[in-house]
């Protein structure tokens, strides 16, 4: 059972349709753009983004102790260590970027036919985000969201497989960007001392603005590298054709 399971994860599929790549990025835009139906998907980005700053935190030798999600798609990713230096900023780097990051490993996956592996990875990260979070909040939204992420990926067909594992790398792909303009414009409102940007300007010599401009721009960067990988491009041309 199991080899016949992990020989369809990892049988190519073939190329999508044009249409289809067309119609999950258009989705992913309207529920990014969307704000009711935003505050609940960004859920999901804030789960990655808690997973990025949890997993450079054991690569670089901080001792990791929970992670919590707010019901306003905040989060908190609490590690133990220095308080400065090369691990604590290297922590606090990757949160902003790592939906973008597995959003172009995604891209990736899904140009060469591995909806499912995608699938898969997003799920794995899911399970091990359940296993550090300690409020009720938090462990509900990632028992919602990995529960769908399975129910697709083991029950539906090939092709429900495809479209969802789409609908998903486009919405860490642009749901990356959004939440740095977000945290642009409550800057100009307000302070945000806890913000990642405002924690690293207090350990390095860069100005929180540089660093939101930075995460911002290579955000964009990858969404439009991803779309060139998944050849969005390429498929607005066919459909135009």
């Amino acid at each position: 059972m199991f080899s016949t399971l992990w020989h369809r994860a990892l049988a190519p599929q073939g190329p999508p349709p044009a249409l289809l790549v067309i119609l999950t990025a258009a989705c992913a835009l309207a529920v990014v753009a969307y704000r009711p139906v935003w505050k609940v998907i960004r859920n999901v980005v804030t789960i990655v983004h808690e997973s990025g700053h949890a997993v450079a935190a054991v690569l670089v030798g901080r001792r990791l102790q929970s992670i919590r999600l707010r019901s306003d798609t905040s989060g908190l990713t609490v590690t133990k260590g220095r308080p400065r230096g090369f691990g604590m900023v290297m922590t606090l780097v990757v949160g902003y970027i790592t939906p973008s990051l597995l959003g172009l490993g995604g891209a990736a996956l899904l140009a060469h036919g591995h909806a499912p592996v995608a699938l898969w990875a997003l799920l794995l990260i899911f399970v091990g985000v359940l296993v550090l979070i300690r409020n009720f909040y938090g462990l509900i939204a990632v028992v919602l969201a990995g529960a769908a992420v399975f129910a697709v990926s083991w029950f539906a067909p090939a092709k429900a497989q495809q479209a969802f594992a789409f609908f998903a790398v486009w919405v860490l792909l642009v749901g990356g960007v959004r939440p740095l303009f977000e945290l642009a414009a409550q800057r100009r409102r307000e302070r945000t001392p806890g913000s990642d940007v405002d924690q690293l300007a207090a350990i390095t010599p860069v100005a929180p603005g540089l660093w939101l401009f930075l995460f911002t721009l290579f955000s964009l960067g990858a969404l439009v590298l991803g779309a060139l990988v998944i050849n969005l491009p390429g498929a607005v041309k066919g459909i135009g054709t």
